[in-house]
C-alpha cells in the first residue's frame, strides 16, 4: 500500500492546500475481481502523472483501461499497491474529479444550461454559495457554452442536439467546477470522424486555457497523438505500463498535424506495440472479460 504517511483522500477539499507538482501517483497496483480465484485486470501499473499534464492510455481491449479510471477516481480499491492523488491516498470517490465518457449521459429533463448547472448544486463547496451568487455560476455557465460553440442552444433539452453537441456539453458539466484531473473514457468513441476532430480542437482549447490535468483513455491513437503530452500503452490482461512515449510535438496542434511524418512515426510505434500485446492475447488460454 502508499506509504505510512499519506493522510486519506475521499472527500476532503482540496482548494485550502498546495497541489504537488506529481499529482497522480500510481505505484504497484493491482486489481483482481471476483476475489482470489476471480479475473486479475491490472497488476504491477506504475504510473506518475505531473500536475496539468495531459496523458492519453492506449492498449488492446480488454487490457484494464477502464479498470485504471475506476481505481484512480476511488470508485473501486486496488487489491493491491497504492493511489495518490493530489499528495493523499485514495480510499474512496473523490470529489476534484471531472469525468465525461463515450455516452454523454445529460439529463433528459434538464435543459443544456441546467445540466452545466448540475455540479454546482451538488458539490458542495460550490452549492451554499450557489445560493448566495447564483448570477456569478451562471455568468460561468454561459462563458463556457460560448468558448464550444454551445452559447445559442443553452434553453434547448438533450434530444434537440446532435451527438457532437451533447459532448460538447458533457465536457462542459465536466469541467465548470474546475476540477483538479479530468478522467475521459472514450468520450469521443460514438461520433463520426469529422465531429470528433472537431471535438479535438474544443478540448484542446479548453485545456490550453485552464491547463487541468487529464487522464483520456482512447481506442484511437490518431486522437492520443493529436491530444496528449505523454501517451502510456497497457500490456495484454493483466494490464500494466509496457511503453511510455513523450509527445513534443507542439501546440496547438491542427488538423494539418496529423500529416507531418513525426505524427504518423508515433502513431505507428504505438500501433506496433499494441499489434504486438494483441497477438499475445490471441495466443492466450482464454479467459473471463475483464470489467
Amino acid at each position: 500500500m502508499a506509504a505510512a504517511q499519506s493522510t486519506t483522500l475521499s472527500n476532503t477539499p482540496t482548494s485550502d492546500r498546495p497541489v504537488p507538482s506529481t499529482l497522480v501517483d500510481i505505484s504497484g497496483v493491482q486489481l483482481r475481481y471476483g476475489g482470489d480465484g476471480g479475473t486479475l485486470a491490472v497488476d504491477g501499473l506504475d504510473m506518475k502523472i505531473r500536475e496539468g499534464e495531459f496523458v492519453a492510455v492506449v492498449g488492446p481491449s480488454g487490457c484494464g483501461k477502464s479498470s485504471l479510471m475506476k481505481l484512480v477516481t476511488g470508485l473501486v480499491p486496488p487489491t493491491a499497491g497504492g493511489i495518490i492523488v493530489a499528495g493523499r491516498e485514495v480510499s474512496g470517490p473523490l470529489k476534484i474529479v471531472g469525468m465525461a465518457f463515450q455516452n454523454p449521459t445529460l439529463l433528459p429533463w434538464r435543459t443544456t444550461f441546467q445540466n452545466v448547472m448540475l455540479p454546482f448544486e451538488i458539490v458542495e463547496a460550490h452549492r451554499h454559495n450557489l445560493r448566495r451568487d447564483r448570477k456569478t455560476y451562471e455568468a460561468e455557465v454561459r462563458t463556457l457554452l460560448d468558448t464550444v460553440g454551445l452559447g445559442d442552444f443553452g434553453d434547448r433539452f438533450p434530444w434537440e442536439l446532435s451527438g457532437g453537441m451533447q459532448q460538447r456539453a458533457s465536457l462542459c458539466r465536466a469541467l465548470i467546477h474546475r476540477p483538479l484531473l479530468l478522467m475521459l473514457d472514450e468520450p469521443f468513441g460514438a461520433l463520426d470522424a469529422f465531429t470528433r476532430e472537431e471535438l479535438w480542437d474544443v478540448l484542446q482549447q479548453i485545456w490550453l486555457q485552464r491547463s487541468f490535468t487529464t487522464i483520456l483513455v482512447t481506442h484511437d491513437l490518431r486522437e492520443a497523438v493529436y491530444l496528449a503530452d505523454t501517451v502510456y500503452v497497457m500490456s495484454a490482461r493483466p494490464g500494466r505500463i509496457i511503453a511510455k512515449h513523450s509527445n513534443s510535438l507542439p501546440r496547438p496542434r491542427t488538423l494539418e498535424t496529423t500529416y507531418l511524418p513525426e505524427f504518423t512515426e508515433i502513431v505507428h510505434s504505438l500501433r506496433e506495440k499494441i499489434r504486438g500485446e494483441s497477438v499475445q492475447i490471441k495466443r492466450a488460454p482464454a479467459q473471463a472479460p475483464t470489467r
